[in-house]
């Protein structure tokens, strides 16, 4: 285990760093030739949370809105196609709504140990709560896809780096809280349900990474709990 510098190398953080864009996302967008005209298997589905007409039919206009929604959000192929990737990721959006200011209804966020962040991969979601009260949130995150998943259990913050760079892959991770490992809540510039996922991390958005500077600091405890669709 190495020790770790201002902007050094991060202990095991192999699986905590963020890739160039091509490796975190697992491909670049793709740049799709047309706007497929076929019916995809949960059309209606897209169409009702895109405010379409709910005719379960294909239409120009419901592949423009949703390719713009694949575009704005990393899914790929954007070709307009209503497939799972894209109700997916919709269908997690509307979970995430309904949870509303009770992300903890469950009780599996301790509320006795004081200030804490949590994190619900099943959800995609963190909040920090104070006991039984919540201080920020609940927001979407971006935890760790399929092989490089967000290690779950009771952790504490260890180590802060406002401006880290991996030295891995030589990308800033802004407003780095390193809780196990190389794992840590930072900021991207990526759409928060940007598949696959990250490579460990939590990412989050700058606005919401920089509350979290804020609100927590070294030996504040972390829960992670759940399972990220998909992995």
């Amino acid at each position: 285990m190495r020790n770790i510098g201002r902007r050094g190398a991060v202990v095991l953080g192999v699986t905590g760093m963020v890739a160039p864009l091509t490796l975190a996302l697992g491909a670049a967008p793709a740049q799709a030739a047309s706007c497929t005209t076929k019916t995809g298997p949960y059309q209606k589905q897209v169409e009702k949370f895109l405010g379409r007409p709910v005719d379960g039919r294909q239409s120009a206009a419901d592949c423009t809105a949703i390719r713009a929604f694949q575009t704005k959000h990393g899914i790929s192929p954007n070709i307009g196609y209503a497939g799972p990737v894209t109700w997916g990721v919709m269908d997690l959006m509307n979970k995430q709504k309904a949870v509303g200011k009770r992300p903890n209804k469950a009780g599996k966020c301790p509320t006795n140990k004081g200030r804490i962040a949590c994190v619900d991969l099943t959800l995609q979601l963190s909040w920090i709560q104070d006991g039984g009260k919540l201080v920020y949130g609940p927001v979407p995150v971006r935890t760790g896809r399929d092989g490089y998943e967000t290690r779950t259990g009771l952790k504490k913050i260890y180590w802060r780096d406002i401006d880290h760079v991996s030295s891995l892959y030589n990308v800033p991770m802004p407003y780095s809280q390193f809780f196990d490992g190389g794992q840590a809540f930072h900021s991207v510039g990526l759409s928060m349900w940007n598949p696959p996922g990250s490579h460990g991390c939590v990412n989050m958005t700058t606005k919401d990474a920089k509350k979290y500077w804020s609100l927590l600091k070294k030996g504040d405890d972390v829960m992670v709990y759940g399972r990220k669709p998909g992995t």
